[in-house]
């Protein structure tokens, strides 16, 4: 990986942490699920992972660390996965899948993040309808962030 590729990542996970700061107040709903979405359909899959992993451990040292963190990592980068495959599949009309991916991550990441719940708590359940309601700001919300970021990181990386 060169110095280009690690300092982009650098800036997004700043972006990242001050975003997902930014908006604690307001559950679900912050930027980063739509920043790694996008990189990871411009960037790849290593990059995305590698977001997803510096941007949890660094927001979790301010809003709390423990075993949920592992599976936030896990989450996001799942997400992170399937957005940079669908980055090489989408040629034509890229932002359209990745809208729509946009909403349906914040369930899978729920759904993975509750699985972690689950394994130490118990009842998974419970714990999944009881965050139904929050997954679906989460995905309003990965829907607004991806309307207004999209554009901008995109001419970003494309001039890079």
């Amino acid at each position: 990986m060169n110095t280009n590729k690690l300092t982009r990542i650098a800036l997004l996970a700043a972006i990242c942490v001050v975003g997902r700061l930014t908006f604690q107040f307001i559950p679900n709903i912050q930027p980063v699920t739509a920043i790694i979405i996008i990189t990871a359909s411009i960037m790849g899959i290593f990059p995305a992972i590698c977001l997803a992993i510096i941007t949890t451990y660094i927001t979790n040292l301010f809003l709390g660390m423990g075993i949920w963190t592992i599976w936030q990592m896990i989450a996001w980068s799942v997400v992170g996965i399937i957005a940079a495959l669908i980055g090489k599949l989408a040629m034509k009309h890229p932002f359209s899948w990745l809208i729509v991916f946009a909403f349906i991550s914040a369930f899978l990441y729920g759904l993975i993040v509750n699985i972690g719940t689950f394994t130490f708590a118990g009842n998974f359940l419970a714990y999944y309808l009881a965050g139904l309601s929050f997954d679906f700001a989460h995905a309003v919300g990965n829907v607004i962030f991806m309307a207004i970021l999209y554009p901008v990181l995109t001419k970003v990386f494309k001039n890079h």
